[in-house]
């Protein structure tokens, strides 16, 4: 099954939020993917133990991250990036929040790129054209860009389904369009977020802050079909493994969806 995957990851992207910022590109990716609007985050809700979560595979309470600042693991498990450098897949690593480099060793990777969010604006653009660029001349087998606006700019700054924070999601939503647009069919795209939000935080075990969207859209997966049962941010790491014919490690708890 050998194929190539790009994880695409909204920052505090909302389900709801998702559906209603009127982007029409929501609704094509719902139908062209296989997918769940009612996945679920890890607790705590927050940035970097969700992302150890979605590349370990497992829950904050065996990684040891609860907060936004990293910490060696006391019990180290391979993540993705680990384990697909294992069986010689080219790997690169696109974000703008300089927090999630701990989450890769840089030896692991054929490029990493961070533009700084909290330095530079339009970050979200600025990242998907440096990550098209580099697919698009190194055809890696895995790629992970990371969108950041939806968070900082919109839920933070303005509010979880504010006004603002809809129109961060729709112009991350077609970050997305563009990288499909520019890639050929032997890449899956998987689109996922981290967490919500309420308010202006996120954190909690309310389902606002809880409830993520995890869509697969590629070859291997049916086209609008909505996947049944519980599906976790740590199926993420074991659906891809499965794609690109790595076997998960040992510790990961998700299961695949495909």
């Amino acid at each position: 099954m050998s194929e190539k995957v790009i994880l695409i990851l909204v920052d505090g992207m909302r389900p709801d939020g998702m559906m209603q910022c009127g982007n029409p590109f929501a609704q094509k990716l719902v139908e062209n993917s296989t997918y769940s609007l009612n996945a679920r985050t890890v607790m705590p809700s927050v940035t970097l133990p969700c992302h150890m979560s979605l590349f370990h595979s497992v829950d904050p309470e065996r990684h040891g991250i609860s907060t936004n600042g990293y910490v060696p693991q006391v019990r180290p498990i391979k993540g993705m990036f680990d384990r697909f450098d294992d069986y010689e897949k080219k790997c690169a690593f696109f974000y703008t929040w300089e927090e999630l480099r701990d989450l890769v060793r840089f030896d692991h990777l054929d490029v990493s790129l961070c533009i700084n969010q909290h330095k530079q604006t339009d970050t979200d653009n600025k990242i998907t054209d440096a990550a098209i660029k580099y697919i698009n001349e190194a055809n890696p087998d895995f790629l992970f860009l990371y969108l950041g606006e939806t968070d900082e700019v919109g839920g933070h700054d303005c509010g979880w389904m504010s006004e603002q924070y809809m129109k961060s999601v729709s112009k991350a939503l077609s970050c997305v369009e563009r990288v499909q647009n520019s890639i050929s069919d032997e890449y899956t795209i998987v689109l996922l977020a981290d967490h919500g939000g309420h308010d202006r935080s996120h954190g909690t075990d309310m389902p606002e802050d809880m409830t993520i969207p995890i869509l697969f859209c590629g070859k291997p997966f049916e086209k609008g079909k909505e996947i049944e049962g519980d599906v976790s941010i740590k199926d993420v790491a074991v659906t891809i493994a499965k794609l690109l014919e790595v076997p998960p490690a040992k510790e990961w708890e998700g299961k695949a969806h495909i």
